[in-house]
């Protein structure tokens, strides 16, 4: 009996003992930590590929004055790169340009002769016609001005130095230049093409080289105010006879009728027609030559009509 009680009492001690003793505290695990948040990869921007046209080669038969004044130099890249299409520009003169193109050697033109240009789309060489820009002529030569033509008006200008018989320089290559001076000439009603007098000298060349030519003989010429002031620096001439209404100059934009020559890059002739007359091409003829001479050689005429100018 006595060893029960030692037993039981034994029991109760350890259990006493188990109860009473401290918890060994287990670690605590830190928390996990949160994955970095992902910084995505940066993807390099693409660039915007142009559809390639089925016919990217156009032909533009055009003014020699877009050409000479630097205006060309600038649209042409701009309509390249925004349309996928390689322009052939062929500078020649606004008659000349015509011809190419009723001859189908041309899919666009960008003259400036409105009376040839209106013969043209009555014949039904072109297709459609859009009025682009305008500037104006002038009368340019020697600063002596022996004629004393200065401030008068184109007509009686010519009269002046058709009296003086001063060395005059005609274009004679169908241009619009050349047709506004044979206009003004039958104005004066004198016939210096008929007639070839010594002092009236034919060039049958575009305005740079005729202003060049002009240049070097002390004679007066007509000339647009784009190509004159864009080589004024190499020139002995001066700017005489200006601001008449007669001395208007504009131009067009003319897609040749693909029903005349079915081979003719319509599209191409029409997506420039369409550059020209947008807001890129418009926005450069706004303030072409500003930085140099302090006006735009060009007045941007997008939207408008012929009527609007008088025409």
């Amino acid at each position: 009996m006595k060893r029960l009680s030692v037993l039981l009492l034994s029991v109760f001690c350890l259990l006493l003992a188990a109860c009473g003793s401290a918890t060994t505290p287990v670690p605590t695990q830190p928390p996990a930590a949160e994955p970095p948040t992902a910084v995505p990869t940066p993807v390099p921007p693409t660039e915007t590929s142009i559809p390639a046209p089925a016919n990217p080669a156009l032909i533009l038969a055009t003014t020699t004055s877009v050409q000479d004044s630097g205006l060309l130099d600038l649209l042409i890249p701009i309509f390249e790169q925004q349309t996928g299409y390689t322009v052939k520009t062929v500078a020649v003169g606004s008659g000349a340009a015509i011809e190419m193109a009723q001859q189908g050697n041309a899919d666009a033109l960008f003259v400036h002769s409105p009376s040839a240009e209106k013969q043209f789309m009555a014949d039904g060489w072109g297709k459609d016609r859009a009025l682009i820009a305008h500037n104006d002529f002038i009368i340019v030569g020697p600063e002596a001005d022996p004629a004393k033509i200065k401030g008068l008006s184109p007509v009686e200008a010519f009269k002046a130095i058709a009296a003086a018989e001063q060395p005059f320089i005609a274009r004679a290559d169908k241009s619009g230049t050349s047709v506004k001076e044979l206009n003004i000439w039958k104005s004066a009603e004198i016939d210096p093409v008929t007639a070839k007098p010594a002092w009236y000298i034919e060039t049958g060349q575009g305005m740079g080289a005729s202003l060049t030519i002009a240049s070097e003989k002390g004679a007066y010429i007509l000339t647009d105010r784009a190509t004159y002031l864009a080589s004024k620096d190499k020139l002995q001439l001066v700017l005489l006879v200006e601001n008449d209404p007669l001395l208007l100059n504009v131009y067009h934009v003319i897609t040749v009728n693909p029903e005349k020559w079915p081979k003719v890059n319509y599209d191409g002739a029409l997506a420039f027609l369409n550059f020209m007359v947008g807001p890129d091409a418009q926005g450069v003829m706004e303030t072409f030559g500003v930085d140099k001479f302090g006006i735009p050689l060009f007045t941007p005429d997008g939207g408008k009509t012929d009527a609007d100018l008088g025409l």
